[in-house]
Formats: C-alpha cells, sequence, structure tokens
C-alpha cells in the first residue's frame, strides 16, 4: 500500500474524481442513527426534485408492486424503508456523478451499469439466502465493486482505452495492466470508498472481489459474496461455471440455486434500471456484429437458464413429498411444465419377482397400479427392459430402424396413443428403481433430445426420492416385524408363566373336591370354578397361536363366498347399527387360493369393525375384490414358470382417514388411535395372519379422504412354500 500511495495522492486532486452530492451523505448520516426519523428522510428527499422525482417512479413500478399509485415521497420512506430508499440514492446518484459515455470507446458504460446492478441485486439475494443479516451493505457492496474502473478510465482515458483494448475479456490481463498503471480497480474502489466515508465491510468486499479462490474462502462472508456474484454475472460461461463451483465450496449453494438468483437479479435490475432512467438498454446491438453461431449460443444460454429455473421450481417439490404417490405428481408436473409432455406412463421395478409393474393416475388423482401391464424382466428384447438393463435412454424411433419393434413395444405404443415412445431408466445410486416412458410425434424428438441432460437431472432426484420411500417402506416393515417377533415372544412368557399359578390352582381345586366328597357342601360352585379355570388356559393357549408364526391349514378357500358371509354376519351388528352403506364389487369367477379360514374370517371381521368405528358419522365402505394376472410372458426374470397370479381384496372407506402420528407404526401391537380400553392388538393380528398366508397389506389414507387397506394373497403355485 506504501507503493501505491503516490498515485492515490495524485488520484486525489484530479478535476474528474466523482464526489457524493451533499443530499446522499445527509442521508447517510440520517439512516445511520440509532433512532432513524422517518419525517427527516423523507424531507432531505423532498429538497432533490429529481431525486424525489425516480424514487416516486421506481416505488410506483413493477418492481415493488404496490396495490396503489403513492403520490408523496414521506409515503415512499414509509412503505420502502429507509435502506430502501439509501439504496435507491445510491444508484440513481452515484450513476449521476459520472459522465456519460462517448461514442466508439472501449469502454462500455452502459454494460458496466447493467453488470454493476445485476452484481447488487444478485449480492443482496444470495446474503438473504444465507441469512447474513446485511442484505443492503451486500447491495451496495455488489452496486459499486467495479467503480474503480470507471475512475481509471475517467482520468487515465487514452491509457485506459488502450489496456481494454488489448486485455479483451482477459481479466487477470487487465489487473496486470491496471497495476502497471498505479493500482488495481479493486484497489482504486476501496480507496474511493474510504474517501466516502463507506462502512469498512463495504469497501473490504470491493476491494476482495477479484481474489483467488483459495484465499477468498478465508474471507469474512460479505466478501466471499460479492466475488460469487461477480462472477455469476459474468457474460461468459466460464465466469459463470466458476461461480457456481465457488458458490458451492464457500457457502454451499446448488447449480440450480446459483442460475435462479441471477435470473431473478436480472429482471429486477432491468426493472430498477428503467424506473431511475439508468440508461442500460442491454437489448441494443454492439457495434460488433454477433455472428450467427454466437448468437446461436447465446440463444442457448438463455433458453438452459430459463430451463434450470423451472427445473428448479420443480425440483423444490420432492422437498416437501411424504409418499410415493405426491413424488409421481412432483414428477408428472415437471415433465409438463418443462417438456409439455402430459402422457406418460411409470413402471416399478419389484426385484424379487423380477417384473416391472405400470401404474397410472386414477380419476381422483392418486397413482394406481394397472395390473394389465407388468412386464417380466425376461423380456430384455422390449424397450422400456432393455433401457432399464443398459441404464440408458431408447426412443422407439431409433429402434424401428435397426430391428423391428416388439409386440409388447408396439402396444404401449398405441396405449399411449403416440407416434413413438422414449423409455428413460429411473436409476439412484446404481439402483434400477424403473423405467419413465413417454408418449411422443417424431416431431418432438429432436426437442426432447436439446432437454435430455435437463430432463436426465430431474428425473434422477425423482429416482432418488421413489428410493428413499422405498426404503423407508421396507424399513418400516422391518420394524413391524421385529415388534411383532417382540410381542409374540412376550405372550409366550407370559402364557408360561400364568400356566404355572393356574395348573396349580386346579391341582388345589380338585383336592378340594375330594375331601369334601359326601359332605353337605355345594360342589358346583367348586366346578364352575374349575371350568372358568379351563377357560382362561384355552383363551391362554389362543393368546399364543396368534402370536406364533405356524404353517395355516391347507384349505381351499372362495374369497368372495367367505366375504359374503361375514358381510351378511356384520351388516345388521356392525354396520347399520354405525349408519354404513356397504358397497360390493366383487369379481366374478376369482381364482380359489390356499388359505386358513378362520383366519381370513378374523382379518376381514377386523377391518370391517375398524372401518364401522372410525366412520361414528356414518359413511360409505367399499369391499372389491380382483384377480390381478401374473407378469406378461408368466415367467419370472429366472424364466421360471411364475403362478396365476395374486387375489387382491380391497377395503376403502371415506371416514375422517388415520392420524400421522399412528400410519408408520399401524400394525405394532399395542398401537390404536381408539379411546376406550382399545388394547390396540387387532391390526398386529391382521398383519401377522397375511403374512403367514405369504401375502401383503398395505394402507394408504388420507385425512378427512378416507382410507384403503389393500390385501393380496397368491393363487396356488405363485410362491415356494416356506417350510
Amino acid at each position: 500500500m506504501k507503493a501505491q500511495k503516490p498515485f492515490f495522492d495524485k488520484l486525489s486532486t484530479l478535476k474528474n474524481l466523482p464526489t457524493l452530492p451533499h443530499i446522499l451523505l445527509k442521508l447517510f448520516e440520517s439512516c445511520s442513527q440509532d433512532s432513524v426519523d422517518l419525517a427527516e428522510i423523507a424531507a432531505i428527499v423532498g429538497k432533490d426534485p429529481s431525486l424525489s422525482a425516480k424514487i416516486l417512479k421506481l416505488v410506483n413500478s413493477a418492481y415493488f408492486g404496490l396495490p396503489q399509485k403513492v403520490q408523496e415521497i414521506n409515503q415512499a420512506v414509509v412503505l420502502v424503508g429507509t435502506s430502501g430508499i439509501r439504496n435507491m440514492a445510491i444508484c440513481a446518484c452515484v450513476y449521476e456523478a459520472f459522465p456519460k459515455p462517448k461514442k466508439n470507446v472501449n469502454f462500455n458504460l452502459k454494460m458496466f451499469w447493467w453488470h454493476s446492478l445485476r452484481c447488487a441485486f444478485l449480492s443482496k439475494r444470495i446474503a438473504s439466502r444465507m441469512n447474513a443479516g446485511y442484505p443492503d451493505e451486500a447491495f451496495v457492496s455488489g452496486l459499486l465493486h467495479d467503480i474503480g474502473k470507471v475512475v481509471l478510465w475517467v482520468n487515465f482515458q487514452a491509457a485506459y482505452e488502450e489496456l481494454l483494448e488489448n486485455c479483451r475479456d482477459d481479466g487477470r490481463q487487465l489487473m496486470e495492466g491496471e497495476t502497471r498503471l498505479g493500482a488495481t480497480h479493486c484497489e482504486v474502489a476501496a480507496w474511493l470508498l474510504e474517501r466516502w466515508k463507506f462502512k469498512p465491510m463495504i469497501s473490504d468486499a470491493v476491494r476482495y472481489h477479484h481474489e483467488s479462490p483459495a484465499r477468498i474462502a478465508q474471507a469474512l462472508p460479505m466478501s466471499q459474496i460479492v466475488c460469487i456474484a461477480n462472477f455469476l454475472c459474468q457474460d461468459t460461461e466460464p465466469g459463470i461455471n466458476q461461480g457456481v463451483e465457488l458458490a458451492r465450496e464457500t457457502l454451499g449453494l446448488g447449480s440450480g440455486e446459483c442460475y435462479a438468483l441471477i435470473e431473478k437479479s436480472g429482471q429486477a435490475a432491468k426493472e430498477v434500471a428503467d424506473a431511475l432512467g439508468i440508461d442500460i438498454n442491454v437489448d441494443e446491438p454492439t457495434q460488433k456484429t454477433i455472428e450467427e453461431k454466437d448468437q446461436q449460443i447465446q440463444d442457448a444460454l438463455v433458453r438452459d437458464v430459463r430451463n434450470v429455473s423451472l427445473l428448479m421450481g420443480s425440483l423444490e417439490g420432492f422437498l416437501t413429498t411424504k409418499d410415493q404417490n405426491d413424488i409421481l405428481s412432483v414428477i408428472s408436473n415437471g415433465l409438463k411444465i418443462l417438456l409439455d409432455i402430459n402422457r406418460f406412463l411409470y413402471f416399478f421395478l419389484d426385484a424379487q419377482k423380477g417384473v416391472l409393474f405400470g401404474y397410472s393416475q386414477e380419476t381422483e388423482g392418486r397413482y394406481a397400479r394397472n395390473h394389465g401391464l407388468a412386464v417380466s424382466m425376461g423380456l430384455d428384447q422390449c424397450l422400456l427392459v432393455k433401457a432399464l438393463l443398459e441404464k440408458k435412454p431408447l426412443d422407439s424411433f431409433e429402434a424401428a430402424g435397426q430391428r423391428p419393434l416388439t409386440i409388447l413395444d408396439e402396444q404401449i405404443i398405441r396405449l399411449l396413443g403416440g407416434q413413438g415412445i422414449y423409455c428413460l431408466p429411473l436409476i439412484a445410486h446404481g439402483d434400477a428403481v424403473g423405467v419413465l416412458v413417454l408418449s411422443l410425434r417424431k416431431s418432438d424428438l429432436p426437442h426432447l433430445l436439446e432437454k435430455q441432460k435437463l430432463l436426465t437431472l430431474f428425473t434422477h432426484k425423482g429416482a432418488l426420492a421413489l428410493r428413499l420411500d422405498h426404503l423407508k417402506q421396507i424399513q418400516l416393515q422391518d420394524i413391524q416385524a421385529k415388534r411383532a417377533e417382540a410381542s409374540r415372544d412376550l405372550a409366550r412368557r407370559v402364557v408360561h408363566e400364568v400356566n404355572n399359578p393356574l395348573s396349580i390352582i386346579k391341582n388345589y381345586l380338585k383336592v378340594l373336591e375330594i375331601k369334601l366328597t359326601g359332605k353337605e357342601i355345594a360342589l358346583d360352585e367348586i366346578g364352575i370354578i374349575n371350568e372358568e379355570i379351563g377357560r382362561v388356559a384355552h383363551l391362554l393357549r389362543k393368546l399364543t397361536d396368534i402370536s406364533t408364526e405356524k404353517e395355516p391349514a391347507q384349505e381351499k378357500t372362495d374369497i368372495n363366498a367367505l366375504l359374503m358371509d361375514i358381510v351378511k354376519l356384520t351388516k345388521e351388528s356392525m354396520l347399520r347399527h354405525a349408519d354404513v352403506k356397504l358397497h360390493t364389487d366383487l369379481e366374478k369367477d376369482l381364482p380359489p387360493i390356499i388359505a386358513e379360514q378362520a383366519g381370513l374370517k378374523q382379518v376381514f371381521i377386523n377391518l370391517i369393525k375398524n372401518a364401522a368405528e372410525a366412520m361414528q358419522a356414518g359413511g360409505n365402505l367399499f369391499i372389491q375384490t380382483r384377480h390381478l394376472p401374473p407378469p406378461i410372458s408368466g415367467k419370472s426374470a429366472h424364466g421360471k414358470k411364475d403362478s396365476k397370479g395374486y387375489v387382491e381384496i380391497q377395503f376403502k372407506d371415506d371416514g375422517p382417514g388415520i392420524p400421522e402420528d399412528i400410519k408408520e407404526k399401524l400394525f405394532d401391537p399395542y398401537v390404536s388411535s381408539k379411546e376406550g380400553g382399545h388394547s390396540g392388538l387387532g391390526l398386529s393380528i391382521v398383519y401377522n395372519i397375511i403374512k403367514s398366508l405369504h401375502g401383503q397389506i398395505a394402507c394408504k389414507s388420507i385425512p378427512d379422504r378416507g382410507t384403503i387397506f389393500t390385501i393380496q394373497l397368491p393363487i396356488p403355485g405363485a410362491f415356494n412354500r416356506q417350510k
């Protein structure tokens, strides 16, 4: 700094050194007081008609979007606040402090102000995003970070013009040339701001905005923010990329966040410049003709920024998803926004069965398995299986040029109603999740391929969300199984311990009966006691049976007939008493299954009883059965013949739904949302019975819309019996 002192001494004597207007100095002084008087601020601004007019114009512009027009400067001060008024005044006054640009010069003052305004708003938005607590100081720092360039250009015009001509866009070469003049524009700007009595934090942020990533990483946050904002406001892709990388390493900001901040800051800068009369005219063509190739690159960059902004809006939706249906809704909305594609199908992999199951949207907005779309992974020539196995997107147009499409591919194309399909594998951390199949016209393919990177990024995030939800469900089932095992162990111990005293009591009763025989004592009462103790022992044995996994009795069972028997049994005793209307939709010719009828009766009665108790004010209960066919080709991934499919039984009510705190532990023992001494064992017993039959049970519940319990039981041959 000592070596530069002669240079700054000389600079301070030059007549073209800009000075802040007296009104701005007064405004700074008043805004810095501990107790700010808004009337005093309004009076200061009101003394300058030009500044007042600019501020009123800005306050009434689209940037603020106020519901009614502001007529008085004191109203503007109240609505915008002192920091906002001060920042507006700085924008207006500093711009007026410099001479207007001449034609045919290398220093483009319009582009200078455009860059400065964008950097100001970007610095402010980053500071707000990081909860830094000084967004207004960040705004001023960003606005004035390059002001040293104007000082050098105004006072050393010929030398600086030559330097700009030689350096072009090489920032490092420009800084080296500035040093030869006496000081860099960063050092000149910091010196000028200190002369204008700005806070050290602001002048330091300006001083260090061209430091290397390694050095700026060791600086205060304000300096880091302005340095990053300066990179992100560059007009070259390498500069923006360097800013994105620096933002990630120092502030933890993602690339999508950076691009969204860039776009919003550019819009804000344009609106403020127009309102304050700052001549930037960024749309005005430069004197150098833009070549067609360069124009295409620029247009592509604009599209990318817009698309990334749209992508970030879509990706934010994954943060609030609760289940698979929410995730699919976010993906579907993203596809419509990013690609304007409205017809598509999801196929999710069931790794155990080696089958891709299709999912489509129902009328009520929820996604459900389409049981006619089950594709074995053994069909490795069809596009969706091939795309998943090769982990790369495939389209039917290119594939058809190489070999005939499979019948399955042609069927899916017709099902979606387009000319072709685009199969995008859903992969999360190397694990196959499924395939997204898009319906396309041939003319749509080039447009889609242009956005392939964007689409891949978006669907990758969706695949991660789906994978996490799947792992969460597996973990939940594991927890339920462990808790059920713990309850079984507890039951066995209780039964063992209680049986011992019961046996002793029964023995003593027998001894007592022998001793009292022939005496005039009523032995009937002793007999009753003995019988009741026997009934207690029987109940305990039933508890042991429920809590112990065992092979169910082999019995051919007609699910529809069993359900109709139970409907007759419960219609009067449970449903009519609760004013619940029952609706049945039982598929004809439903294949029989092998099951323990007594256990299934217990399951069905329990679910009907729960629905009736949930709808205390009345409602509807829908019971549906249907046959789920085996995967297309009838073979598993290993090529083995794979059964006749499954029988699905669904119990759907329109009651109040299940509380969120109960959902995740619904099948755990001793968990209940009911009052009045309910033990909470019902659904735990249901879960164990269905599991013992090699079946599956799942529950979906939406607050105030109802609950659906879905049971799937294998038809003979659909599973290898576990010994």
